[in-house]
Formats: structure tokens, sequence, C-alpha cells
């Protein structure tokens, strides 16, 4: 039995698909049926009044129909398949204990139609599945390249993510340092990044130097307390387990035993990058994070210290370059395509 179309709130976008749409001309259909074992599983599944299986097919042009455990997918031959992958990983995410939603499951509609999707969502070529696993949530890939973004922060020594903002740079850094140092692997999580888009001029800001530099470094804090209890992250700042603090505080340290996050380096002049790699100790990892197309240090792109340093080092040994599109921006789907109004679709 098809579902009934649900019943919209004021202000709620218009209701999904209610009948096959019309066929195409020169475009195959398919219909498929998906079972799953766990009907408990299922209200989460579809989501408040069939949300989940709204947006599903609004975004792909299917029809979904649902009687008892059994769902069937009516489209075009793409976009069923697309449709029934998605679903499968929901339900899996599901049976995992993980959370859905709305931007959970653009996510994986964006992935389902990239060629590697098999191999995100299975984990069969690289093993099991890609993961970062924190003390508050368990953290999965949302685009192709975030699940590749992953990989190299378990391999590589030094990595350089480049990219647009809400492409997830700085977060999945934090989310894999706090797990390597939950789990031992490091002693110290370092957090970094310019204080000010030039020179790092501060006295003009009122307070001590903690006030005058904590505004610039928000963002860092607030991927922490993400994947931290709160008391937990207070305590280890306490010790010193973990620092955050503007660049021009790294210099004349080797930081060892450390996971190391730069961010905004975009910002960094030529000497400041050089300065900040050359930090680089035994058993850390270092992770350098910007969007090359925001330069706002004088001199502008030809200055950044960030550029520089991709052009001397990518394809070195022990240093990974992952470079993020609007494609990849995670935040919202608008946020994509604000992105390529302003930079283009190559951004």
């Amino acid at each position: 039995m098809a579902r009934k179309p649900a019943k919209r709130q004021p202000g709620q976008a218009e209701p999904a698909l209610t009948k096959p749409p019309a066929p195409q001309r020169g475009v195959r259909r398919a219909q498929v049926d998906v079972n799953f074992e766990n009907q408990s599983l299922l209200g989460a599944l579809f989501g408040q009044f069939d949300a989940n299986l709204v947006q599903i097919e609004n975004r792909l042009g299917v029809f979904i129909s649902a009687r008892g455990n059994a769902i069937h997918i009516e489209g075009p031959e793409d976009s069923v398949a697309r449709a029934r992958d998605v679903l499968n990983e929901m339900y899996d995410r599901l049976a995992m204990g993980q959370d859905l939603d709305a931007g959970a499951i653009e996510s994986l509609i964006a992935m389902s139609n990239e060629p590697t999707l098999d191999g995100i969502m299975d984990g069969k070529p690289e093993g099991p599945p890609i993961m970062i696993r924190t003390r508050r949530k368990t953290i999965v890939p949302r685009s192709a390249m975030q699940a590749t973004y992953m990989r190299s922060l378990v391999r590589d020594d030094i990595i350089f993510a480049l990219g647009p903002a809400g492409t997830g740079k700085t977060y999945l850094a934090v989310a894999q340092a706090v797990a390597q140092l939950i789990n031992g692997s490091v002693q110290r999580l370092i957090l970094s990044r310019p204080a000010v888009e030039a020179g790092e001029k501060l006295g003009f800001l009122p307070g001590d130097m903690k006030d005058k530099v904590d505004p610039y470094l928000r963002p860092l804090y607030d991927a922490l307390y993400d994947c931290m209890p709160p008391e937990q992250v207070e305590r280890r700042l306490a010790s010193g387990e973990i620092e955050i603090a503007p660049i021009a505080f790294m210099r004349g340290r080797t930081l060892a035993d450390a996971f190391v996050i730069l961010d905004e380096a975009q910002n960094t002049t030529r000497e400041q990058m050089k300065m900040f790699l050359t930090r680089f100790g035994q058993n850390s990892r270092m992770v350098v994070c910007g969007d090359p197309r925001q330069v706002d240090i004088p001199g502008g792109d030809g200055m950044s210290g960030l550029a520089d340093a991709v052009a001397k080092l990518e394809g070195v040994e022990g240093f990974g370059t992952i470079r993020f599109t609007a494609a990849d921006v995670v935040r919202h789907p608008i946020v994509g395509r604000i992105v390529e109004a302003y930079e283009g679709p190559s951004a």
C-alpha cells in the first residue's frame, strides 16, 4: 500500500510524490523492493510524517511506498539504485546506533552519485567502515572527499586540507585529534591559527592575552566541545593536555607526542608557515587547514604561506594533500550553492 501524503505543517515543504512520476522519453525505468529485518528502526528510518522518505523522493525523483518492513521504489533506473543504496546505508547507521538528520541524509544522497560509493558505505576496499569515535559521537564521512581525508588523517604525518568553508576540514581534524588523545596515541592536542589577518597586532583589544585571542580561536573551541564533554575539555585545557594558542606562540618549540592543527592557514606568511612546519616532533601528526581563496594578509595569494608550502611539499613522502570543492560542503546544501555563486563550480 502506498504511503498517504503526510499532513503538512505551516511553512513545511510540499509533500513527496504520491504517484510515480511520468516516464521520460529515453530514460530506462526500474522497480525494486528493499526489506529491513528490524522493524523497530523503521520509525527513525522513515522520519516523522515520513519526512526522510519525502526527502529522498524529492531529491532523486523516485516514488517510494511502504508495506510493513518492505519498501518499494520506482523511477528512473539510476535514481532507483541510488535511493536503494541511500536507504540501506540509513538503516545500517541506525542499526549501529548513529543518528540521522536531514543533513546526514542529504550527504548520503550526494555520496550516492560518487563512483566510490560502495567503498564509503560498506568499507570493503579499505577493511572496516571509515569512522572516528569520540566520547560524544561517532563521525562518518559525508562526502567521498571526506572519506579520503579521514584515511589520510590516520596515514600521513602532515596533511594539507584545502577548500571552502563547510567541508569539514577543521572539524574532522579536531575529531581525529580527540580520538587519538583519548586512546593514548598522542599525549597532547595543540590547536592554532593566526590570531588576526595580518601581523597578529592584538594590543588594541581589551583584556589579557587570553581575552584578546579567544575570539579568533572560538571555532576550535566549538569543535572540541562537540567531540568531548565540556568538563573534560576544561580539565584537559587546565592540565595542558589541550592547548589552543595563536601561531606566534609556536615559535621556538618542538611539538613531540602531539596532534597539531593549524586552522585558517591561508593567512600565515611564508615565514610563519616554515616556522610552524619545522616544529614537527617525534610521534606527532600535523594538519594544516585553509581556504586558498580566502587570503586576507597584505599581498594576497602571493604572500600566503599555505600556497607556498603546498607548492614546495606536495608529493613529498609523509605529506598528504586533500582538496575539497563546493560539492563537498556539508553544512547545508545552500552553502555549497553560495560558494559556487561566489567562486565558481570549481571552488
